[in-house]
């Protein structure tokens, strides 16, 4: 036990003074937040650009419907005719709405074009249209001599308020939130075993190479070794981890104190044509947002993602990181370790892509299914905690889980065994299989 303490402690302390480790604890939380507010500028920057766009409207009954918001600007050229408009538009403007005339309403929505230099937005294009086929429907509807006022007065707006049949409520934001939650753990440990598991195989590897491993092969067992390496590197990633959360947190807080603003008081803003009445709106839809995002967030099973996450997360980890080891040992380099690296990789890129499932069904055959296979629980499992699973779901995967780690460990313990002290030659899956009989 000692040995596997000393063996930690080394493990621990060589990757914390490693420079690449310091470099990367340093530098990624600046990188992470930076990426992070370059895409709030660039977004704020493309919300403030000011595209204008010409009409010429032959029918002359469409034109009305093109009025100004806060990223577009129409300009009526119905007047110069199509070809001096095209002419205008390609030097001044981004784009030229064409609506040619029509003999009757059922021929009015034939033959318009946009005219523009680049390619246009499909945005833009979809709200043109929508525009357009809103204003002939209301006129083909007049056309009919109906009261267009008594028609929109029936459209009705329906909100599905969701329950459980033990009364507990959820909503959309709620929804929105148990995604984030089980997206964003699932996501961590993915990348945990992902980083922290090939540096346990390039360090098995570094030590092969250099001859130190049989040195060290003399005072110690192969396990202790094995299992010294693995949760070395666990306490180094997460003690990374830990200090990646904090600084990020501060530098984002830290950020958003030095930049950010009150809110726009829209009933302020000039041009856009909105009264105080709706500024007034939309500020009470925002408070009433972010209140039913704080009740919903009381409302998630915390103890039970928090507790779960720290079994799948040492589960996951430990079950990984020991393939990886095994691997580093079966092989002399880097290189040698590809035909071995898919099979590793594939039931977590499959864990990743079953989330996306799980977002949308996650109490489905398949969910359920991937959530307690042992390669794959600590991903999908986490995905589908924030929903609502059954204890006894929970219960089998935790323990299938426990299980499967005992014998990879055990296995990967052996080809470590093996593997450690063969050099010069790169092993089949035929020749690791008769290792493991060893």
């Amino acid at each position: 036990m000692n040995k596997l303490k000393l063996i930690i402690k080394r493990e621990f302390l060589a990757k914390v003074k490693n420079k690449s480790f310091i470099v990367m604890t340093i530098l990624s939380p600046l990188l992470m937040v930076g990426f992070i507010m370059l895409m709030i500028f660039l977004n704020q920057k493309n919300s403030e650009e000011i595209r204008t766009i010409a009409v010429v409207d032959e029918s002359e009954v469409l034109a009305s419907v093109f009025k100004d918001t806060e990223a577009t600007k129409y300009i009526n050229l119905t007047n110069l005719g199509l070809d001096e408009a095209k002419l205008k538009t390609e030097e001044f403007y981004y784009g030229l709405v064409y609506i040619p005339k029509a003999d009757s309403l059922n021929n009015l929505s034939k033959g318009i074009a946009f005219y523009s230099v680049d390619a246009p937005s499909i945005n833009i294009i979809n709200s043109i249209e929508n525009k357009l086929e809103r204003k002939i429907r209301d006129l083909k509807i007049e056309n009919l001599q109906v009261d267009i006022a008594q028609i929109k007065a029936t459209e009705t707006e329906v909100n599905i308020a969701s329950e459980n049949f033990s009364g507990e409520k959820s909503s959309k934001i709620g929804s929105a939130l148990r995604m984030a939650a089980g997206g964003g753990f699932g996501y961590l440990i993915f990348m945990f075993i992902i980083i922290y598991g090939t540096s346990v195989m390039r360090s098995v590897i570094e030590e092969k190479n250099s001859r130190i491993i049989e040195v060290i092969i003399s005072s110690v067992k192969p396990f202790q070794l094995m299992m010294g390496k693995i949760l070395g590197n666990a306490f180094a990633g997460v003690l990374q981890f830990i200090i990646w959360s904090i600084s990020a947190g501060f530098l984002m807080f830290a950020i958003s104190m030095f930049f950010g603003v009150e809110a726009t008081d829209i009933s302020q803003v000039q041009g856009v044509g909105v009264a105080s009445e709706m500024a007034d709106q939309v500020q009470q839809t925002a408070n009433s947002n972010l209140q039913i995002a704080f009740l919903e967030m009381k409302n998630l099973p915390i103890l039970t993602i928090f507790f779960s996450f720290i079994v799948y997360f040492l589960g996951g980890y430990l079950i990984y990181s020991s393939i990886y080891a095994a691997i580093g040992a079966a092989v002399d380099s880097e290189t040698d370790t590809q035909q071995f690296m898919l099979p590793v990789m594939m039931p977590l890129i499959i864990a990743i892509y079953v989330g996306f499932s799980v977002i949308e069904n996650p109490h489905g055959p398949i969910a359920i299914g991937f959530s307690i296979f042992p390669l794959t629980s600590p991903i999908v499992m986490l995905m589908r905690i924030p929903f609502g699973v059954p204890w006894w779901q929970i219960a089998i995967s935790m323990l299938l889980l426990i299980v499967s780690f005992i014998g990879i460990v055990w296995f990967a313990a052996k080809i470590y065994r093996v593997g450690i002290l063969m050099y010069g030659k790169k092993p089949s899956y035929k020749e690791l299989y008769k290792w493991l009989k060893y």
